[in-house]
């Protein structure tokens, strides 16, 4: 039976070109989102942003127009701490990342050290210090396992592009000559640990990208009725460079909440 999105009960977003321009939302995001807190359907925005918590990401959506409670902002710090907390409950942790990237590893019950950890995990940051990679480099060598939040390699601000994440585990992978296992999009593991959160089904959850090789081809391999917005990365006449396709592909936000 096809599916449509009436069909849907739980709902997972990307934010950035889905609902957010920079911090300026786009059309219909309040209304979709809106939408789904009036109909009482399950949903969660995900971001590969590791450095907020989800409250100070409430916050900042709060500013920019959108409200999302905390509880409905699943991070790849969020789904990292979930991950470790699966993998390895208590291990020893060195970490180079910010606020939102310690306090979900705190919270989850982890202790965070400077000499013999169990695992080096490396997040996004604006205050990457050479001490500290060079630091997680020998741990690495000596035997710490790897973990990554995210593969992004660049990210955005006011005067132009910043190295992310994924720069810089590019840099440590270089010396190691270790690959990091990365929690974040596209790594499907994101979109269950989101879907665990929220007691979701993949045939009744859908995911919402605009990008067709991180968003759409993740939501695909974990099962989920995928939705592509043009107002984002991927646009039309991209769609044919790939080899699969989204369930749905709508113009914008406000396209997908006349449809609901």
């Amino acid at each position: 039976m096809k599916r449509t999105p009436r069909d849907i009960e739980c709902w997972l977003t990307d934010k950035d070109g889905v609902l957010l321009q920079g911090d300026v939302p786009l059309p219909g995001a309040s209304d979709l989102i809106n939408c789904w807190v009036d109909t009482s359907r399950r949903f969660l925005m995900l971001t590969n942003d590791s450095s907020y918590t989800a409250r100070d990401l409430s916050a900042r959506l709060e500013q920019a127009g959108l409200i999302v409670p905390e509880e409905n902002l699943w991070t790849s710090a969020l789904a990292t701490a979930d991950f470790l907390a699966g993998q390895h409950p208590g291990a020893r942790l060195y970490v180079v990342g910010e606020v939102g990237l310690t306090t979900a590893l705190h919270d989850a019950g982890f202790v965070m050290v400077e000499e013999d950890p169990d695992y080096v995990v490396v997040g996004e940051t604006r205050t990457y210090s050479f001490e500290a990679i060079t630091m997680a480099i020998n741990h690495i060598i000596g035997g710490a396992r790897f973990i990554a939040t995210n593969p992004d390699t660049l990210g955005t601000s006011p005067t132009g592009v910043l190295p992310a994440t994924g720069s810089v585990i590019a840099l440590i992978t270089a010396a190691t000559n270790r690959r990091p296992y990365v929690v974040g999009k596209p790594n499907p593991m994101m979109f269950r640990s989101a879907m665990n959160r929220i007691k979701a089904h993949s045939e009744t959850t859908a995911m919402i990208g605009d990008r067709m090789d991180t968003d759409i081809v993740a939501g695909i391999e974990a099962g989920l009725f995928t939705v592509l917005v043009l107002t984002g990365i991927t646009g039309r006449k991209d769609l044919e460079r790939f080899p699969y396709r989204p369930n749905l592909v709508v113009e914008s936000a406000a396209a997908l909440r006349k449809m609901l």
